[in-house]
């Protein structure tokens, strides 16, 4: 795992070290607030057996703007991707070829110092663990549309990837689990009308041939998976909406068959299809046409991140052979 301390106003020289537990004072600043802000992504093996990241320069732009609203000192980009880059080199055994196989990255930062005052603190530790995953949704995925509980409200931490904006959606989700669905969409906290986000995913909607999905803001994350999709559905000549979604249209596109799909995106799951949805104890359906834009989307970008095709957009970024 890779390790780095920040104290006296700067951080320290980084190390690799075997993955083991550490020592944690009880009145570590982030047990008492919170100070703490990841990041996802994977690292995939082709079938020569090199190894490959996914756009990291996104993840280490992100993680700092995260850490910025959470009064954290930004780690340096460079010393992020070399870090990188030699984890995984190290790791490299653990990266199995084949679609769907990845070693799953997890960078993130918190606060180390001791003391209960209420104020940021001044030491940190920026780590980065690891770990061999494979798909991460099985069978079929229905979701509930938030209409009392909220994620985040305009002017929070919704933006960022704080640890505590995942801590606050467990016991909703856990609400809806006991319904029969696995997440929770997310709504505007103002008024519940508008569409935001799931629980780990960034949503796109199919109404008509036009994808529709939300303009980031500070309460939707600026999913780089999301973007990618965005990015490649403009290149494969698909119709493109970023905008704000009612779900009065989405119910009325459901009832007169033009919404198509559904779909979630982010590093975990890549592309993840929703087959249903409900709302106020109303349920709806959406199975996946033939045609479906999610299962061809997921494809496209797969072959991109495996390196199985051409990568038009210089996403790629090779660790190792």
């Amino acid at each position: 795992m890779f390790v780095c301390d920040y104290r006296d106003g700067q951080w320290q020289t980084p190390e690799i070290v075997p993955y083991a537990p550490m020592e944690l004072s009880p009145a570590a600043s982030v047990l008492h607030y919170g100070q703490a802000v990841f990041e996802g992504m994977k690292a995939f093996k082709d079938d020569e057996g090199s190894v490959w990241l996914f756009r990291p320069d996104q993840n280490a732009k992100r993680i700092n703007k995260s850490a910025e609203r959470l009064a954290i000192p930004q780690f340096p980009e460079a010393l992020f991707l070399d870090g990188m880059k030699q984890l995984i080199t190290i790791d490299k055994a653990w990266v199995k070829a084949g679609k769907g196989n990845s070693l799953y990255l997890r960078p993130f930062v918190f606060a180390s110092q001791a003391g209960v005052q209420a104020s940021a603190a001044t030491e940190y530790r920026f780590m980065t663990i690891c770990a061999p995953v494979s798909s991460y949704y099985g069978g079929e995925v229905r979701v509930k549309i938030a209409d009392h509980y909220s994620r985040a409200p305009q002017g929070g931490t919704g933006y960022a990837k704080a640890a505590g904006n995942y801590g606050g959606q467990f016991y909703p989700t856990q609400l809806a689990k006991s319904e029969g669905y696995q997440q929770v969409i997310w709504t505007d906290a103002a008024t519940h009308e508008y569409i935001e986000e799931a629980g780990t995913m960034n949503l796109f909607f199919r109404i008509g041939d036009t994808l529709i999905t939300a303009p980031t803001s500070d309460s939707i994350l600026d999913g780089v998976t999301r973007k990618s999709i965005l990015d490649l559905a403009k290149h494969l000549g698909l119709k493109t909406e970023v905008r704000m979604l009612r779900v009065a249209e989405l119910i009325e596109a459901s009832k007169t068959g033009t919404l198509l799909e559904i779909f979630g995106s982010g590093t975990a799951v890549v592309v993840q299809t929703i087959n249903g949805f409900g709302y106020k104890g109303e349920k709806f359906e959406t199975p996946l046409p033939e045609n479906s834009f999610a299962l061809m989307l997921k494809e496209k970008l797969m072959d991109i991140q495996y390196n199985y095709a051409e990568d038009p957009f210089h996403w790629r970024y090779k660790v190792c052979d």
